[in-house]
């Protein structure tokens, strides 16, 4: 067994290494450039139709949830673990210059997330049921033609559900909720099995109107004790942009429990890490972008890309600089470990807050993922395979809650970086598509 997990490592290293990072990253700058920086040009207008406007005016467009919701959906599987272990792994092994990193794989992982959002619409279909169906599965087999690579897609994203999404999720909630208040990990797991799928009996409609609700609470609560913090120490915060600044480009020096790094160890951890937090480029949130009440592809993708600017640059940045204003990125300790140690050795109460946190946002992320599955599952074996789906969905959650889950961590991480590969080769062939969907929204539909 054990030669069989180093044998998965390996094979995780190389799917996650060098060329898929670039391809992520470059994917990114390359639909920067083809949409001239739409991304922060029309980042207020974006974040007015996501967060202020919610809806189009008139008649409502095609779609099963609203604007916000889909928003939410989206949020709610990408808001997780990773934006407090990730950041602080990020940190704790390629120094403060990773963060820097983070917030390039952000700011060009908004063009990707907008650019997945339009195709995603674009190429939606209804199914029996009369409830939408896209993402890249779909926009790779209609737009391109190609079912091969969309039928790859779709079983690499179902497989993938179960562990990135289902049981790692789960299996971190129970420790947390062990170590905090000392519950036994099966009972996190049945009470956590009872919530999802209370939840996810209802679909895609029931699960808007929950993250919808939960998702903002969740990042408040979170983001108001790291503001806390860096309030308490805002006399440090120009000293610590600057570390993350300098750091960046240059290798970092071992100080405290930090072995040291080099300036390619901070731009892997960043630019890894950034990935797995806001998903960009994956093809994961498109899914939940097609279900949007919309009648037009940009008007959905705009609010889409601020799922990754809010992700990122709000949260993740958060947890990054709580990390290294208080020294504790130094400590020599890693993941949740370092973050809870961070917040607790700044405020009382603080380790509470990370716990509470990481629970709510690894529950948001178990809803969002299951719809991602179980979309994936529908395209592979029909309609009458959700329900089934579901069920098998829930029973792992109980599952992940118990066990030791290094082999289920390493197969998840290959089968997200699978995902990838698909996603990023059509959002490449269709930019021409992207653009003129762009164009004609600005020149025909938008309203200044």
């Amino acid at each position: 067994m054990e030669s069989f997990i180093q044998l998965l490592d390996k094979i995780d290293g190389i799917i996650w290494g060098a060329p898929l990072l670039v391809l992520l990253v470059g994917t990114g700058l390359w639909l920067t450039l083809s949409l001239k920086g739409l991304q922060f040009t029309t980042l207020f207008h974006s974040l007015y139709l996501a967060l202020v406007k919610r809806k189009e005016e008139g008649e409502e467009g095609d779609g099963d949830i609203t604007h916000f919701q889909a928003l939410m959906t989206a949020l709610s599987a990408t808001v997780g673990t990773g934006n407090i272990a990730g950041v602080a792994t990020a940190i704790a092994i390629g120094g403060p210059g990773a963060m820097f990193w983070m917030w390039v794989t952000g700011l060009v992982g908004m063009a990707t997330k907008y650019a997945e959002a339009v195709l995603a619409v674009k190429y939606r279909e209804k199914d029996k049921n009369g409830d939408m169906c896209g993402g890249p599965m779909y926009y790779i087999t209609n737009g391109l033609g190609w079912k091969w690579m969309g039928t790859m897609f779709a079983f690499f994203a179902a497989i993938a559900a179960f562990g990135i999404g289902n049981m790692v999720q789960s299996n971190s909630v129970a420790d947390a909720v062990h170590a905090t208040f000392n519950i036994p990990v099966g009972v996190t797991g049945l009470i956590l099995m009872f919530f999802v799928g209370l939840v996810i009996v209802g679909g895609i409609k029931s699960i808007g109107k929950v993250t919808s609700v939960l998702v903002p609470i969740m990042i408040v609560f979170y983001v108001l004790g790291a503001l806390i913090i860096l309030i308490m120490h805002a006399g440090a915060i120009p000293a610590a942009l600057k570390l993350i600044f300098t750091q960046a480009f240059n290798p970092t020096a071992a100080t405290g429990g930090f072995a040291g790094a080099g300036i390619m160890l901070a731009v892997r951890m960043g630019v890894a890490r950034g990935v797995f937090s806001n998903e960009s480029g994956l093809g994961s949130a498109p899914i939940a972008a097609a279900a949007a009440q919309t009648k037009h592809s940009v008007t959905q993708a705009l609010v889409s890309m601020t799922q990754t600017f809010i992700d990122t640059i709000i949260v993740c940045s958060m947890t990054g600089l709580v990390l290294i204003i208080t020294g504790a990125w130094s400590s020599g300790k890693n993941g949740a470990e370092l973050t809870t140690f961070a917040f607790q050795s700044a405020i009382p109460g603080g380790a509470l807050i990370v716990t509470v946190g990481l629970i709510l946002f690894a529950y948001s992320t178990i809803l969002g993922w299951c719809y991602y599955g179980e979309k994936s599952i529908e395209y592979l074996l029909g309609e009458k395979a959700i329900m089934p789906y579901r069920v098998l969905f829930v029973v792992f959650v109980g599952v992940g809650a118990t066990l030791k889950l290094n082999l289920v961590w390493t197969l998840a991480d290959i089968f997200n970086g699978l995902m990838a590969f698909p996603n990023l080769v059509a959002l490449l062939a269709l930019t021409p598509v992207i653009v003129s969907e762009t164009k004609d929204y600005f020149e025909n539909h938008y309203k200044k």
